[in-house]
């Protein structure tokens, strides 16, 4: 069923099997996605062929310094003929949400996001209104343009799952693609429905982990903590974020078991958007994921 899903998006996003499997990984561990790439490299198709996948309801929001929360949230507005207040659902109600250039809206509608992403709720008037299920939050952001943008707090950064990037296509994908620009573009359809999806997940968490390589996840965070190159290091949610995502990798791999080689590809994608380096680290190690494989290399596998 996994593999259905990834094939199926395959249709649209050319030689990035790799970037698929990411997404879907982090889908399966019920966490959210932020993709930092330039544009058009396919960031927003690859959001909205997941959502085709899983039959599920896509919103898009264009984020921008006038986009207001209530936009995302919803708002309350008086009917006239009960006088009473009435919810308007906003752009989170949905399964798949792309937050188009988030580093664009302001931080109050950032802010917004966060018990959207947390809670899968939306509190308003004193009022909790409950989410679709599945729900993910996919960001985006261009690392290249920082005019007129704002710098995404820790806080919020810890709230995503996963950070990837999609890159260029090699010349054969990119030659695929200018093919199939010529013709009449492919549709793709759900391959599962969204109660599937939700099964998926609750098949996720039962991947089998074991105690030797739930320490070396707790390894890996610790090192980052007690580490004079790093100024922030992994929070326990950031090593969650690592079992789970190990775990899907797993599955991904038609294994009910978690190997080495799973937490290490998935601390690549989970761990350096949450590492803040210190002057020293930026100057000598140069980039939180060159960081993260530095860490990698310093523990021990377990056998």
């Amino acid at each position: 069923m996994i593999t259905k899903i990834i094939d199926n998006i395959e249709k649209i996003i050319v030689g990035k099997r790799a970037a698929i499997e990411e997404l879907v990984a982090a889908f399966l561990a019920d966490g959210h996605v932020l993709i930092e790439d330039v544009p058009g490299v396919g960031k927003t198709q690859l959001a909205f062929a997941l959502a085709r996948s899983v039959g599920g309801r896509f919103n898009r929001i264009q984020l921008t310094p006038d986009i207001m929360p209530s936009d995302i949230t919803g708002f309350s507005i008086i009917d006239p003929k009960t006088s009473e207040l009435v919810y308007k659902p906003g752009g989170a109600d949905c399964n798949i949400l792309l937050a188009d250039e988030i580093n664009r809206a302001s931080p109050k509608t950032q802010s917004a996001l966060l018990e959207v992403m947390e809670e899968r709720q939306v509190s308003l008037d004193g009022v909790t209104h409950k989410l679709p299920k599945p729900l993910l939050v996919i960001a985006t952001e261009n690392p290249v343009e920082t005019y007129g943008t704002y710098h995404l707090p820790e806080a919020q950064m810890d709230r995503f799952a996963v950070k990837i990037k999609i890159g260029y296509p090699d010349e054969d994908a990119e030659l695929e693609i200018l093919s199939r620009n010529e013709k009449i573009p492919p549709e793709i359809s759900a391959v599962i429905t969204t109660e599937n999806a939700i099964a998926l997940q609750e098949q996720a968490k039962d991947i089998k982990v074991s105690e030797d390589l739930r320490r070396y996840i707790i390894e890996i965070s610790a090192a980052s903590r007690d580490n004079e190159l790093i100024k922030l290091g992994i929070s326990p949610r950031g090593s969650l974020m690592l079992l789970k995502i190990s775990k899907s990798f797993a599955m991904i791999a038609g294994r009910d078991y978690v190997t080495p080689d799973d937490i290490k590809r998935a601390a690549l994608i989970t761990l350096p958007h949450r590492l803040t380096l210190s002057q020293k680290g930026r100057s000598s190690i140069g980039s939180s994921d060159a960081m993260t494989l530095n860490i990698l290399d310093s523990i021990a596998v377990p056998r």
